[in-house]
């Protein structure tokens, strides 16, 4: 593995901040303090080809891999402006429509996403299933030339974006084990019988989060992506990109509050020099920078060993969890380093915070990492 990036690679990096640095900090937290999504900075990265930079070229992609895609993250979010449904469209929907979807489902959706003319949002969650996809309760039953779906979803993003959801459904039950046997359904958002509730949620965001009500939804059986009842492992092959992609926009964000903090404290004085000088400022700030430069590494080693066909679990829930412990613990320093203004409007921390918050839980919780680390790496028993 080189971890020395190619000219292309600094220069895809060059492109993507100055993009989204036209629109900065400002653009994305008035956005997220009005709840209103970041349209013109998505349409933006679309028609610069870098929405789609992991899909294949045959249907409108930049035919690079998960390493180019989480880079585009990172940088847009280095520039303050991290985007939540990069994680959920570029990632989890475009990876596995491109790696399991029929011609036609690639030919329909594929060019619409890397355009940034569509998004496909992605539907698993549910209240009484957590972190255990077998117990998954929405239903998929086959009927004919039909599927009819029944069931609720919630915690789903951005759906009042999307012009389709990749539902996660039971399509039966393992007589052997008693699990469920999962597929995989482009479902519309304007679906008839599909209600979106939206579910009010304290963090500062731009995209909403909402509760999806299946009721009786038919779609036509070609809607299945990949085979039926093969969904856990669809679904397992978008988890990892949506673990690196939530990695590089932990460490865009770390990025971003971390430079905010440092020209802050080199600029503030309120004794006889600037406050960076005190170790008390400093050293947490320096903590968290060389944490983010870890997990930077580690996202890299992940999106590397994807993009490869290598074994990426471990590295993808390694990179997950500590870019968010590194967002995180950089959104604290931040604010801390500047007061009582790291609570004020005016320098936009905030929206940061509850961002790298969000992310120590979803997409994945840092307890789940610890058990998949546990188990996987260590070959501790199984907890769960």
């Amino acid at each position: 593995m080189d971890l020395q990036e190619t000219d292309e690679h600094r220069a895809l990096r060059a492109t993507v901040r100055d993009i989204a640095g036209k629109f900065g900090p400002r653009y994305y937290v008035e956005r997220a303090e009005a709840g209103e999504p970041c349209t013109e900075l998505w349409q933006a990265l679309g028609d610069s080809g870098f929405l789609g930079i992991n899909l294949p070229e045959e249907h409108g992609g930049g035919g690079a891999g998960l390493l180019e895609l989480a880079m585009v993250v990172e940088e847009t979010a280095a520039a303050g402006c991290p985007l939540l449904l990069l994680l959920v469209s570029a990632a989890i929907s475009g990876e596995v429509i491109g790696a399991f979807g029929t011609p036609e489902q690639q030919r329909t959706w594929l060019p619409r996403m890397a355009s940034g003319e569509s998004k496909v949002v992605f539907g698993i969650t549910e209240p009484e299933a957590g972190s255990n996809s077998h117990r998954i309760g929405t239903t998929a039953r086959r009927v004919g030339d039909e599927y009819v779906v029944t069931g609720t979803k919630h915690y789903i993003s951005g759906i009042d974006e999307a012009d389709a959801v990749l539902l996660v459904t039971r399509t039966g039950t393992d007589e052997g084990s008693g699990r469920a046997q999962l597929s995989l359904l482009i479902v519309p958002t304007d679906a008839p019988g599909l209600v979106a509730t939206p579910l009010p949620v304290s963090v500062t965001l731009p995209e909403k989060q909402f509760v999806l009500h299946f009721d009786d939804v038919r779609v036509p059986a070609d809607a299945v992506v990949g085979e039926e009842g093969g969904g856990l492992r669809q679904v397992f092959h978008g988890l990892n990109p949506e673990r690196v992609t939530g990695a590089a926009l932990c460490v865009g964000i770390a990025r971003h509050v971390l430079e905010q903090a440092a020209d802050y404290a080199n600029t503030r004085s309120v004794w006889s020099t600037p406050i960076a000088a005190h170790q008390g400022v400093a050293h947490p700030l320096a903590k968290t920078k060389i944490e983010t430069e870890l997990a930077a590494l580690m996202t890299t080693k992940a999106a590397w060993s994807h993009d490869r066909g290598l074994p990426a679990g471990e590295a993808s829930n390694m990179a997950k969890y500590a870019a968010a412990e590194a967002a995180h613990g950089a959104a604290e320093a931040a604010i801390q380093t500047h007061g009582g203004n790291g609570l004020a409007t005016e320098y936009g921390l905030l929206p940061y915070w509850g961002l790298a918050r969000l992310l120590q839980i979803a997409p994945v919780s840092r307890e789940m990492v610890l058990n998949y680390v546990a188990q996987h790496s260590l070959g501790l028993a199984r907890s769960y």
